[in-house]
């Protein structure tokens, strides 16, 4: 819950605003400022203060204990033009909130931590748990290092420029040396080190119905100190669909703070185990709960089947490390304008410790990057191969973006990319703003109805299948959209889809033709079948062409949702 606080007319307009805007997740107070800020920092975890900083900073900190618990603060001056990130830049999520409340309210975001001034991830803000010198260590950073990785599970990390790998992953750092260890076993941060742990242990669990709470977890964390584990490293608890309910295995996952995750008997039943029982296999129907639901989805069996110490025993575990899995994010960019490219496809250009895109594309978001991100760039022509390079890094265990303009999956890179793809890695999409829609805002509302879109280059299709779709995208009247549709060597293509598109359409059909849409020198315009010059047209350029019941209206291309356009009032 974010608290928001104000004490003048201004500060409680704002505040409204930003209550209405965000229902659910805000709470406003209301009464004295001082008691109000005291009530909120109790009971929120979030405060946005449209007060004076220096009157903030009086009334929070007698209220400080642990950066970890505090909430994160964040001050709104009168007039609306910043949000300053006060207090829990990092664990209060105060930087986050101040770009949020700075979109929303059109005020500037203010932020002076040190990795964020700089653009760099901050070892407490990478979605790991982060133990030991993290302040010294990110200074070390800032300083320009160097800071040594040792990385015993290779987890996909965000670029941390400074940082040179250890000759050997496992060696153990100098207490003289500034290094990050990522590692899943319960080693002790040494000094100048911080210790990352990833999700990379799977713990698999069987219960008997009415299996207590504190059998199921202690058994798991005896399970894990006595292998040497940490169980910040825990990434969730594993068991039959039989078991889904149990509360014992869900108040354990609630304390690990972790979830459930579950698979049928059928599937546990397929997986082989070392010790199989025929207890489990009367009871659910797989000889194997505890290790084959660690074990279903691949990975080393570190603990083997093991039952807690209880008289009867209600419970089993067993503990798996998963396969490490490096990241692929295919990411959209837009038609190309700044503000069509979304915040999510941001947050991924600067989670990827690698870039792969086509260099015109990465030059248009380069800014965006993260210091110390290693980009992979190629010319045009050269699809198949960034898709075979994007995968093969996620593969070594890296954050991978590769991007292509328009959404990925449009024409684009991310089916290259997953035909190439296996199971091995996690691979995230990013939408965007493809080119179709982009140009039909700029034409009025073209797809208003059902539509198609259709590539006229033959480099990958051959032409008759293209016919075949041109003309059933004809026969069926629908609104169509053409990708790729002229080049210097392909001339011929546009003027046939076009006459096949006639056999079907008055001459007088609206057709639509943007270039470079979005872009510094978009150019659009209105025309019809009959006038329509194929030798205007290029590969910057989409053409849409009208149905049945598109219209020009007021020099806007409008297709109506039905085919019945409004009737004259009788």
């Amino acid at each position: 819950m974010i608290g928001l606080i104000s004490a003048t007319a201004a500060g409680s307009a704002a505040a409204r605003r930003v209550a209405s805007a965000w229902p659910g997740r805000t709470r406003v107070y209301d009464g004295p400022v001082g008691d109000a800020v005291r009530r909120a920092f109790a009971e929120c975890e979030q405060l946005v203060c449209f007060l004076a900083t220096g009157a903030v900073v009086r009334l929070v900190a007698p209220l400080l204990v642990d950066k970890a618990s505090d909430p994160g603060i964040v001050c709104v001056d009168e007039g609306g033009r910043f949000a300053v990130s006060l207090v829990g830049g990092h664990g209060g999520g105060a930087n986050a909130l101040a770009r949020e409340v700075g979109d929303l309210l059109g005020a500037e975001p203010v932020v002076t931590t040190a990795t964020d001034s700089v653009g760099m991830a901050g070892l407490d803000m990478l979605g790991l748990p982060a133990e030991g010198d993290v302040a010294g260590v990110s200074r070390a950073l800032l300083d320009g290092g160097p800071v040594t990785l040792h990385a015993e599970s290779v987890w996909p990390l965000p670029p941390l420029p400074g940082v040179v790998p250890a000759s050997g992953s496992s060696a153990s750092p100098s207490g003289s040396a500034y290094s990050i260890r990522v590692t899943d076993r319960a080693v002790e941060p040494a000094a100048r080190e911080v210790v990352l742990r990833p999700p990379s242990l799977v713990v698999g669990v069987g219960a008997s119905r009415g299996a207590p709470v504190d059998e199921v977890l202690g058994l798991v964390r005896g399970a894990l100190r006595e292998a040497g584990l940490s169980a910040r490293s825990v990434a969730e608890l594993a068991t039959v669909d039989a078991k889904a309910g149990e509360p014992g295995i869900l108040g354990a996952a609630e304390r690990l703070g972790v979830p459930v995750v579950t698979y049928t008997a059928g599937e546990l039943a397929g997986v082989d185990v070392p010790n199989p029982s025929d207890a489990p296999l009367a009871a659910v129907g797989t000889p194997s709960v505890a290790e084959a639901a660690a074990l279903v989805r691949g990975g080393e069996l570190l603990v083997p089947k093991r039952k807690s110490d209880a008289s009867p025993a209600m419970a089993t575990c067993a503990v798996v490390r998963r396969p490490a899995r490096g990241r692929l994010a295919v990411v959209g960019l837009g038609p190309g304008a700044r503000d069509l490219l979304t915040p999510r496809a941001k947050d991924e250009l600067r989670r990827a410790a690698v870039l792969v895109g086509l260099d015109q594309y990465v030059d248009q978001i380069r800014d965006l990057l993260r210091p110390g991100t290693r980009v992979l760039e190629s010319g045009l022509g050269a699809e198949e191969e960034r898709a075979r390079t994007a995968v093969a890094e996620a593969r070594r265990g890296q954050a991978v973006a590769l991007i292509g303009s328009g959404d990925a999956g449009v024409y684009a890179m991310a089916s290259p990319a997953l035909a190439e793809a296996s199971d091995d890695i996690d691979v995230v999409g990013v939408p965007g703003v493809t080119a179709a829609l982009a140009a039909g805002a700029i034409l009025g509302a073209p797809l208003g109805h059902d539509h198609v879109s259709i590539s006229l280059s033959d480099l990958h299709t051959p032409w008759e299948v293209i016919e075949r779709r041109v003309r059933a995208a004809a026969g069926a009247d629908l609104v169509v959209t053409f990708y790729n549709p002229r080049s210097r060597g392909r001339d011929w293509q546009l003027p046939k889809a076009l006459a096949l598109l006639g056999e079907h359409r008055e001459p007088a059909t609206p057709v639509g033709v943007v270039r470079n849409a979005s872009r510094a020198d978009e150019s659009s315009r209105v025309t019809t079948l009959a006038a329509l010059d194929p030798a205007t047209v290029d590969m910057m350029t989409v053409v849409t062409v009208g149905n049945t019941a598109t219209r020009e209206i007021a020099g806007r291309m409008v297709t109506p949702r039905g085919y019945r356009w409004q009737e004259e009032p009788r």
